[in-house]
């Protein structure tokens, strides 16, 4: 009586109220009870078996689950397509559980299942959109290892599922600087970066990553998503516009190089006139007026020629992790005595706490270094007494900014127009080649950047190179010793 009066209950209070398709099933596969879900789902099952109901077979299915339970009398989850009451095919997740006597011995399964064909929908679509969306897509767990990709991904990097990202995408032993994926890890936001990896074949490849956390409401990041978008081709035309307005600045240049030297040339000839009329007359002063000629325009034609060769071959940038604070400092050390030689004050204003930055030592130097030089003669050519160069290194929004500013004589729309587009030189012939912005600026192109100035007759000028960080180059790769370099 009161095992009939439990199974009452079991049926009332659970059995037809569980959300999930329950089945009892004996060793002869046949269902003796089943809750009023199953029998929504799929229809009549009295003196039936499994396998008829939900495979519409005549003889027991080759793999069975329920099988596997009585023999080994152990629990298990499976995922399977059956048949539904309308003789359509669904999937299901099933599980098994045994139903033991009191003497321990299997007597029946029990199965509870719940239709996952949208589910499995869905996942197939997220699949579909996971493999052929057109970026790389890689799932990486806490040690940085990579359990899931995409086509896109395996087909520029190869087969990489359980190994570490850095060695996929670096061909590298230990993690990466300035990791996104590590940053996401330890702080659960989205990170962006632009790097360069290397192909499956070796071949470099530049892409734009963004990082985001996969995790439960609440918990720390169990994996990391990574989306790259390849930019390798971008890269490839920037570089080539680079190289095109390089070349097009030298052609503009190539006119007013020749009308320089042509002046340097009549000043040489000048020269020579004036110390063969001296050594004719044996004026030892006329002499010395000569020789200065001679030795002032031998100089101007030497720095003629070698700007304009340093600025037509190029100079592919060597990048490092570098101090951006260090470099204006090395160049205000440099220029601070030039410029209190000539009366004008250099001030240094750093921002404190400027993290390193990609950047080429020796290039930003040389940019800084044009600059300041600049700034100084125009200080030189004001009627300001106390005139100022200040240079300033900060950020602002994402980007690295080095400014130089002075109180100088400043630039009128003329010769605004003129400074990037010309060989021109606001030093006069006497005194510039006119060179120094263009090199400025083709440097500040090669590391993403670009120069801004600000101007006004009488007043001033105010010069800005400006590096998005997300824009800055990739390391350098290290190159070989010299003895290396001898033997290839």
């Amino acid at each position: 009586m009161v095992e009939r009066d439990f199974t009452q209950w079991l049926h009332a209070e659970l059995f037809d109220r569980v959300p999930s398709n329950v089945a009892i099933i004996n060793r002869k596969y046949h269902i003796i009870d089943a809750n009023q879900n199953f029998s929504a789902e799929f229809g009549e099952w009295n003196g039936k078996f499994c396998y008829e109901v939900f495979r519409g077979r005549k003889t027991p299915c080759l793999s069975c689950k329920a099988d596997l339970t009585f023999a080994d009398g152990k629990g298990r989850v499976s995922e399977e397509r059956r048949l539904n009451r309308n003789g359509k095919y669904s999937y299901y997740v099933v599980y098994f559980e045994p139903i033991k006597n009191s003497a321990g011995d299997i007597l029946y399964v029990i199965e509870m299942s719940s239709d996952i064909t949208e589910t499995r929908l869905l996942q197939r679509e997220h699949d579909i959109i996971f493999d052929r969306v057109p970026c790389y897509v890689a799932v990486i767990d806490n040690d940085m290892t990579i359990s899931r990709n995409n086509e896109l991904f395996r087909k520029t990097f190869g087969e990489s599922i359980g190994r570490k990202c850095y060695d996929i995408y670096q061909h590298r032993s230990e993690p990466c600087e300035d990791c996104p994926a590590m940053q996401t890890f330890t702080d659960g936001q989205t990170h962006v970066a632009s790097k360069t990896g290397l192909d499956k074949t070796g071949q470099p490849v530049y892409y734009h990553v963004t990082t985001a956390p996969l995790s439960r409401e609440g918990r720390e990041p169990s994996h990391v998503i990574e989306m790259a978008l390849d930019i390798t081709e971008v890269k490839q035309l920037e570089r080539e516009v680079l190289e095109a307005e390089r070349l097009a600045a030298v052609g503009e240049t190539v006119a007013g190089l020749a009308h320089g030297i042509k002046n340097v040339l009549q000043g040489l000839e000048g020269g020579v006139y004036v110390l063969k009329t001296a050594m004719e007359t044996d004026d030892k002063d006329l002499t010395g007026q000569g020789w200065d000629m001679l030795e002032e325009n031998v100089d101007r034609i030497s720095a003629y020629v070698k700007d304009f060769l340093n600025f037509a071959k190029g100079h592919a940038p060597h990048v490092e992790r570098v101090d951006p604070v260090q470099v204006a400092k090395a160049v205000y050390d440099l220029y601070k005595d030039v410029a209190d030689r000539s009366g004008v004050k250099l001030l240094f204003d750093p921002q404190e706490g400027i993290d390193p930055a990609n950047l080429d030592h020796e290039g930003i130097h040389v940019c800084l270094s044009n600059l300041i030089s600049n700034a100084v003669d125009a200080c030189e050519m004001s009627d300001n007494p106390h005139c100022e160069v200040r240079l300033s290194v900060f950020e602002r929004n994402g980007s690295l900014i080095y400014e130089v500013a002075d109180d100088g004589c400043g630039m009128d729309y003329e010769v605004k127009k003129k400074v990037f587009t010309t060989f021109f030189s606001t030093k006069g012939t006497a005194r510039g080649t006119g060179l120094g912005l263009l090199v400025t600026r083709r440097i500040t192109q090669q590391h993403g950047g670009k120069v801004v100035f600000e101007s006004i007759e009488g007043e001033g000028s105010i010069f800005r190179l400006k590096f998005p960080r997300n824009r800055l180059p990739e390391l350098s790769q290290p190159q070989p010793d010299n003895g290396e370099a001898a033997d290839q």
